[in-house]
């Protein structure tokens, strides 16, 4: 079951389902067992969750299998940069505008890729290079990862 992203930016995630111990008293029958194997829960994780960034890097990947690993550039990243502030302080840009004026978009997503597989110690430091760069304070982590999620999707 793959990881499914909503518009809000929620994740649903499969769970695996928890084991069940059979009793001594009654062998279930193979039916029984093969539906005990199938059935597969979800979860929605929002942004600022426990296991929200490596999901999202999973959807990420699932969207584009055959992509090569991802490397960030200097411009890529301060690209990025630019373009996480403007999403994240800007209510009124239009996150597919603001990915349309993109002098490198593939580059602007290579550093985002790059920034999600490093996990949420990963987020937090692009959060405050982002502050760094452009101004103000630091997104709270799952802003950041909210709005590179909505970017990717954008890219994608």
């Amino acid at each position: 079951m793959d990881i499914v992203r909503n518009d809000d930016g929620t994740l649903v995630v499969p769970v695996e389902p928890t084991r069940v111990h059979d009793s001594d008293d009654a062998a279930p029958s193979d039916a029984e067992a093969a539906e005990r194997e199938a059935v597969h829960t979800t979860r929605v994780l929002h942004p600022g969750e426990g296991g929200y960034d490596d999901a999202l890097s999973t959807w990420d990947e699932q969207q584009n299998p055959d992509r090569q690993p991802v490397v960030s550039t200097a411009d890529g990243r301060e690209s990025a940069m630019a373009l996480v502030h403007t999403v994240a302080t800007s209510p009124d840009v239009d996150v597919a505008d603001a990915v349309a004026a993109l002098e490198d978009p593939s580059g602007s997503g290579e550093a985002l890729r790059h920034v999600l597989v490093g996990g949420q110690p990963s987020v937090e430091a692009f959060a405050a290079e982002v502050a760094d760069a452009e101004g103000g304070e630091p997104l709270p982590t799952h802003e950041a990862t909210k709005v590179i999620g909505e970017v990717l999707a954008e890219l994608d």
